[in-house]
């Protein structure tokens, strides 16, 4: 299990070459509250930011994230068929309210915790503000079921 949080700025590497083809910049996450792919930032100043495939990591490291397969990286595409949100890059999921199925408002999302193997995410990381998690901490909402993303909210059912 691992956060985001973690994986943020860590080195990629091409497993056969032996060299860093970029940085951990983001998480794509699909509607149904998978990580299916992580976003890296190119070395060059002209590099495009690059889609990484969860099925093209072989193994993610404290110290970096080995990608078997560089043939299935690809550009980011904006225009997707299928609706795919990031965690922190073009208008993401950090710092919107998440609110229960009930109504509740658990807090703002802060990080996700998600299996690296599956790419399932399996609990969400809440604050209530910096002065709340110095005395309470930080909360950590469980759920396997997918979230439902809107325009000002997130819905999760607990």
């Amino acid at each position: 299990m691992r956060t985001f949080s973690l994986l943020k700025n860590l080195p990629i590497y091409d497993e056969h070459s032996a060299e860093v083809i970029g940085r951990v910049a983001d998480l794509c996450i699909t509607s149904d509250g998978k990580v299916n792919a992580l976003i890296m930032k190119g070395k060059g100043l002209f590099e495009r930011d690059r889609v990484v495939p969860i099925q093209s990591i072989s193994a993610i490291g404290d110290d970096g994230v080995m990608v078997s397969n560089v043939q299935m990286l690809e550009h980011l595409d904006h225009e997707a068929d299928t609706p795919t949100y990031f965690l922190h890059t073009h208008h993401g999921l950090f710092r919107k309210p998440l609110l229960s199925a009930e109504g509740q408002k658990l807090g703002l999302l802060e990080d996700v915790y998600f299996t690296e193997e599956l790419g399932t995410i399996i609990g969400y990381e809440v604050t209530d503000g910096f002065f709340a998690d110095i005395t309470e901490g930080k909360k950590v909402v469980k759920t396997e079921k997918p979230l439902k993303i809107g325009e000002d909210v997130i819905v999760v059912d607990v």
